[in-house]
């Protein structure tokens, strides 16, 4: 059984991305970058002592009590009348409760990760946690023993009951969960047993890492510094941050294996007893999709391998004026790629200015975000690493968190979370109950804002070396997006699959992952030792296990709807904006018809792939003029 819509991830707990290596050198020039935003959340509760957040808790309580007394029990009942007795007013009184629980965890779990160090937000991030589970306690029966009744039952009141028509699509949903729901008492026991277990791990995880520091040549550095590192212009640098990770990701490295077995084994009693035969199973249904559409994409991927990434990096290869590539070279710079650091008003213009050659309104959707202090950019000892868009509750607005160090992967990571906070903006719309999009789809906006910021500078550009660098920093983008993920995909389920027979070592983790790693890198590069346990600072695997395949799915199906964009002679745009406008309320297959696409269709992935192969073919093609 789901969490409810406003404490599951996404809504209480955050989506954080994967940390795409976002800067070439961390020793960026402060005055250079300008002045960078903090976020206001404010907007949310003035304070976390305020009379105002303890009032919505009490508030919250106080509903989620009456709510319970009212209605459980009274469903079937209530789903023969209208009005204020009906199903209709049932679901709009929860809907609104959870907008008060989904605004107090937002603020809690915001606050958290933009300074995890802070004991005093660490405690607020877990007593805040602790209470909206206790009073979700008294919400729990809604959805089960709306599961139920009939389906003749529900059918005649989404007829007769205006109010709970208006909830068709989540109804729709929600009935998909019947056959792996438990009784009343078996689902409270899972879900309170969560905070002492799932919940208590991931945090486990989160304040292991972010106090892990890295020795590169004298300096401790934090995870994302000693990430950035691995871009670096300069080969002893890159091979310094690289063995510095290494050797503290060994030292814990009892740690996180004990972490990955104890969640494994969570996943695997979670889904043996809500009846769910594949280990990916309850993912592929929070994300309403079906299994065989995910497995058609990672066979197409897989079997891209050799025309994507072993082909690129054997081309990288070659440009560095290497045989083989150390993996610590994987995402070096190409010579010709030139050193500077891009302001942060730049890299607003940039993306702003791409935004706005698709659609005004896109823009003006984005441009709220720096306007109105819905940013936080700044790197600070405890801020959680990589970027994510937050969408709190239809009632406020999104939040960006980024790490704004001024290279051109920090604009691309930029426009890729205004994406999704553009989309946030207009899903909310829909509701706190039906906004939230599937995972799967979650990453279109996003990438689809990234391909559009690449697609302006990559025009504006002449230079035949400028444009080599650039294309080459999108193809590295791409294959970390899809190449990358899918192979984290099948690293989990080969961890998940032999946590089924036992408690796994640190060493069979570790060799799970190269093995993965080896196939989908390729020959080009070598994966030296140490690098076996890189799978350990991957916060995927612990927050949201099997999550990493919606990057490749949303890439894939991003580089198929901007071929249609390219060649539709008008009313995109339009198409666009209603489907992201939909959230949740419309399967994948309904929201890509209208663009004459079908992620069913085996030939679907292939399309996507092939954009990737074609900015391979025109590097190569660059690279033969020289």
């Amino acid at each position: 059984m789901r969490l409810s819509p406003f404490i599951q991830e996404g809504r209480f707990m955050l989506h954080i991305p994967f940390p795409q290596f976002s800067a070439e050198n961390t020793h960026s020039d402060e005055k250079a970058l300008g002045s960078l935003p903090e976020w206001d959340l404010t907007h949310l509760y003035p304070t976390p002592d305020s009379a105002e957040f303890r009032q919505d808790f009490d508030n919250a309580a106080a509903k989620a009590r009456a709510f319970s007394e009212r209605w459980k029990g009274t469903l079937e009942a209530a789903a023969a009348k209208t009005g204020d007795d009906g199903l209709g007013a049932a679901v709009e009184e929860y809907e609104a409760i959870g907008e008060i629980l989904g605004r107090l965890g937002s603020y809690a779990g915001l606050a958290y990760f933009a300074n995890a160090s802070e004991p005093a937000l660490r405690k607020l991030f877990g007593d805040t946690s602790a209470r909206i589970t206790e009073i979700y306690a008294d919400l729990l029966f809604f959805e089960l023993e709306l599961n139920r009744l009939s389906e003749d039952t529900i059918n005649s009141s989404l007829q007769t009951d205006s109010r709970l028509a208006h909830y068709r699509s989540w109804i729709i949903d929600l009935r998909k969960e019947k056959p792996h729901q438990l009784d009343d008492k078996t689902e409270q026991l899972f879900m309170e047993k969560s905070m002492t277990g799932a919940q208590a791990f991931n945090r486990l995880f989160d304040q292991t890492m972010d106090g892990l520091r890295f020795e590169v040549d004298g300096k401790d550095l934090p995870l994302e510094q000693t990430l950035n590192l691995l871009s670096d212009t300069k080969e002893t640098k890159r091979k310094s941050a690289a063995e510095a990770l290494a050797k503290t990701f060994k030292a814990n490295l009892p740690t996180f294996s004990l972490i990955m077995n104890t969640l494994a084994k969570d996943t695997e009693i979670n889904s043996r007893w809500h009846g769910f035969e594949d280990i990916a199973d309850s993912r592929h249904l929070s994300n309403r999709v079906e299994r065989d559409v995910v497995d058609a994409l990672t066979e197409a991927v897989t079997d891209a391998y050799p025309r994507l990434s072993h082909r690129y990096y054997k081309m990288k290869a070659k440009w560095l004026g290497m045989d083989q590539m150390n993996y610590w070279d994987r995402n070096a710079p190409l010579p010709e790629t030139a050193e500077r650091t891009i302001p942060w008003t730049e890299a607003k213009d940039t993306v702003l200015s791409a935004y706005g050659a698709f659609s005004p309104e896109m823009a003006d959707i984005a441009r709220r975000f720096f306007d109105e202090n819905w940013i936080d950019a700044p790197i600070r000892p405890g801020k959680r690493t990589g970027a994510f868009a937050h969408p709190t509750v239809p009632s406020a607005h999104p939040y960006v968190l980024v790490n704004y160090l001024g290279k051109p992967r920090d604009v691309m990571t930029l426009a890729h979370e205004l994406g999704h906070g553009v989309h946030q903006v207009l899903a909310g719309k829909q509701g706190g109950l039906m906004c939230s999009t599937p995972l799967t789809l979650a990453e279109t906006a996003s990438v689809f804002g990234e391909m559009l910021t690449f697609r302006a500078l990559l025009a504006e550009t002449e230079d035949k070396a400028a444009r080599k660098a650039m294309l080459a920093q999108k193809v590295e983008d791409m294959i970390n997006t899809v190449v990358r993920q899918i192979a984290f995909y099948q690293f989990e389920r080969k961890v998940h699959t032999a946590r089924r027979e036992g408690e796994l070592t640190e060493d069979q983790i570790c060799e799970m992952w190269m093995s993965v790693q080896a196939e989908s890198l390729g020959p080009a590069i070598k994966l030296a030792d140490g690098y076996e346990t890189y799978w350990t600072y991957v916060p995927h695997f612990i927050h949201s296990p099997f999550y990493v395949y919606a990057y490749a799915f949303g890439d894939c199906l991003v580089n198929s709807l901007y071929a249609v964009y390219q060649n539709a002679e008008s009313g995109f745009q339009d198409k666009y904006f209603d489907m992201l406008k939909a959230g949740g309320t419309k399967h994948h297959t309904e929201l890509l018809k209208p663009f004459g696409l079908d992620a069913s269709d085996p030939a679907f992935w292939s399309k996507g792939l092939s954009m990737i192969e074609g900015l391979i073919d025109e590097l190569e093609t660059l690279d033969n003029e020289e």
